[in-house]
């Protein structure tokens, strides 16, 4: 009766195919915020495709495999804004836990080596969600306004100021 059992369950798995094909999904919602907020966001996929481009905050739903064999997308969210420094946040696809301890259970070679890698439910696109925090986009740190010295790099110093500058040694 037990082998019975275990016969039966091998097989409904090699029936079903693999296991991140069933239990996942060929998209992710992907959040995406910034301090300050209605920042521009470029999305730019691993073949340097643009593939979004909106305001934060929002909502992007992307494709997790490029429909390829092992095609897993990668992408770099731009977010910008004027008066603030860029940022560029790598997004990258890997292999999700269904996929990897699934298929050991249930799938088989079937499901690890044909169904999964064809159709991208078996990657997880990492981070979840983007958040940024936008720094000043600043030529200097002297952020003193009581007259105190600040003591910063030469380079850092807009060169329209260095005029002002008054030797002290």
């Amino acid at each position: 009766m037990k082998k019975q059992i275990v016969v039966a369950v091998i097989g409904v798995g090699l029936l079903l195919g693999g296991c991140a094909s069933i239990v996942g999904d060929r998209t992710q919602l992907m959040p995406i915020s910034s301090t300050p907020s209605d920042a521009d966001i470029v999305i730019i996929d691993e073949k340097n495709s643009e593939i979004f481009r909106g305001k934060t905050p929002t909502n992007v739903t992307l494709q997790k495999s490029d429909g390829s064999y092992w095609g897993g997308k990668d992408y770099v969210v731009k977010i910008s804004k004027d008066g603030y420094q860029e940022q560029e946040i790598p997004v990258k696809s890997s292999p999700n836990g269904w996929y990897i301890g699934g298929n050991i259970i249930f799938g088989g070679l079937i499901g690890w080596f044909i169904v999964d890698p064809l159709n991208g439910a078996m990657y997880t696109l990492s981070p979840e969600q983007v958040s940024a925090t936008l720094g000043q986009d600043s030529a200097h740190n002297n952020k003193n306004t009581d007259g105190s010295i600040s003591i910063v790099l030469l380079e850092d110093v807009p060169s329209s100021l260095r005029a002002q500058m008054k030797r002290i040694n």
